[in-house]
């Protein structure tokens, strides 16, 4: 059963530009705090007050990718969105159909043999179905230099739900790391997106610390909602070290996005504690499998089907989520990567926010 499954969110609740082209900041946009059943609402700028000094932010230092690549197919036009390469150099690729309007349709992947055009003169040639039976994303064999071709003609995913396309800086936070291999996410890691260089020195002056982790986002599923599939994390020593000092002095550990919990729940054990970890993680965060090392989590507003919302459940509980969005859509808050967020905390965690 899903966790809001009775809730309908309007098509204009989607946020369809970013907070700049809205006559915003990014850290203006909107910040719901819920603490169980207690919700409270605040604009973004206002999260250095209702942090305190010893609260750790795990943040993700994945840089967004400009993922979507026209191609063709014989005479049919295709947007190939490259999702993630594989330890054999394969990508992981998603085909869409372009609709007219700029954003796509879903499209079945393949057909297996399938010599699809680039721009440049590659060809990306689908090989089989990353997961048996499903027919969304598929093993490709790329050609050689994925990463400079996205950066020569790719452009940042988007759907329908947003206006026009946006220029890849609308899509990078001020904590992404562009990888020297070219390593990056296909889509943003955006509920780090209004964090501003200034917004994060008066967290610091404030005493809260930032613990950098990545995760390399796949493509997600728009349209199903399917659980994440695996994805290159990396948790650093030190993050390690700093998220356990902090969990050790009474600190809340406060992920920022769903993929700073996988990447950190990846690498904590069944104790708790977060050690060094790299590679490809499958973990799927969900209430039966509960949360070791986050306290609390900031993120964005999903949709009802979303599959992330098992991990929200997971942190705050099913009751507090749903009377959480019940508020947010009351209060008419923005839905998606340039929307509103959300801050929360489950009910009986010992170190709610005061």
């Amino acid at each position: 059963m899903r966790v809001l499954e009775a809730l309908r969110v309007p098509a204009e609740r989607s946020a369809r530009v970013p907070a700049e082209q809205r006559g915003c900041g990014r850290d203006d946009v909107r910040l719901m705090v819920s603490r169980g059943a207690e919700v409270s609402h605040h604009a973004f700028r206002e999260l250095p007050g209702l942090l305190r000094a010893g609260d750790v932010l795990v943040v993700n230092t994945s840089a967004t990718l400009a993922a979507a690549v026209n191609g063709r197919l014989g005479a049919e036009r295709l947007v190939v969105h490259f999702s993630t390469r594989g330890d054999d150099g394969r990508w992981a690729v998603e085909l869409r159909s372009p609709d007219g309007a700029g954003s796509t349709l879903p499209r079945a992947g393949g057909p297996a043999g399938a010599q699809i055009r680039l721009p440049g003169g590659g060809l990306l040639v689908p090989e089989e179905p990353l997961v048996p039976g499903a027919d969304r994303l598929w093993w490709a064999r790329a050609p050689v230099g994925v990463p400079a071709l996205m950066r020569r003609y790719g452009r940042p995913i988007r759907y329908r739900y947003t206006e026009r396309d946006q220029p890849l800086s609308a899509y990078r936070t001020v904590f992404a790391l562009p990888a020297a291999d070219g390593a990056g996410s296909a889509e943003m890691p955006s509920a780090a997106r209004p964090f501003t260089e200034r917004l994060v020195a008066e967290l610091v002056r404030r005493g809260v610390q930032f613990a950098p982790v990545a995760l390399h986002t796949g493509v997600a599923s728009a349209e199903a909602h399917e659980p994440p599939y695996p994805e290159r994390f990396a948790v650093p020593a030190t993050s390690a070290w700093l998220v356990n000092a902090a969990r050790a002095g009474g600190g809340r550990i406060i992920a920022v996005g769903t993929t700073a919990v996988r990447a950190l729940e990846s690498a904590a054990g069944p104790d708790g504690v977060v050690r060094a970890a790299s590679g490809w993680t499958d973990l799927v965060v969900t209430p039966g499998r509960g949360v070791r090392a986050v306290d609390g989590l900031l993120t964005g507003l999903h949709e009802p089907e979303a599959s992330h919302l098992l991990m929200l459940e997971a942190i705050a509980g099913r009751e507090a989520l749903a009377g959480s969005y019940a508020e947010a859509l009351r209060r008419l808050y923005l839905w998606h990567e340039f929307g509103d967020v959300h801050l929360l905390l489950p009910a009986d965690n010992p170190h709610a926010l005061q």
